[in-house]
């Protein structure tokens, strides 16, 4: 498998990764440990979901499986969920360049 599962919690794919996949139903206050750092759970994250690993800025790209698949709206502390109240897609938008993720 590609990646490394961290803790039984959370999958982080690629070294250039900046969130992790929740591999179960995580709870506030869990904390996931990986070479660089631990994090603590700011909130309860749903299975499927990213967890920040490091601070994200806005306009900072969130970048899952070694792609970048969105931008930061807001600040993002580690070990904040991160979906759609903080993160706003790149992949899929009719409205942007894919080769730049300019707006079109």
């Amino acid at each position: 498998m590609k990646g490394a599962v961290l803790d039984d919690l959370g999958l982080h794919m690629a070294e250039a990764d900046n969130v992790l996949t929740a591999i179960a139903d995580l709870e506030a206050g869990m904390e996931i440990s990986s070479d660089d750092a631990t994090v603590e759970l700011a909130e309860d994250v749903p299975f499927g979901h990213k967890v920040a690993l490091v601070p994200i800025e806005p306009g900072d790209t969130v970048v899952k499986y070694g792609e970048p698949i969105g931008e930061a709206v807001e600040p993002i502390d580690p070990g904040e969920w991160v979906h759609t109240h903080n993160c706003e897609s790149a992949r899929g938008r009719g409205d942007r360049d894919a080769s730049e993720g300019e707006v079109a």
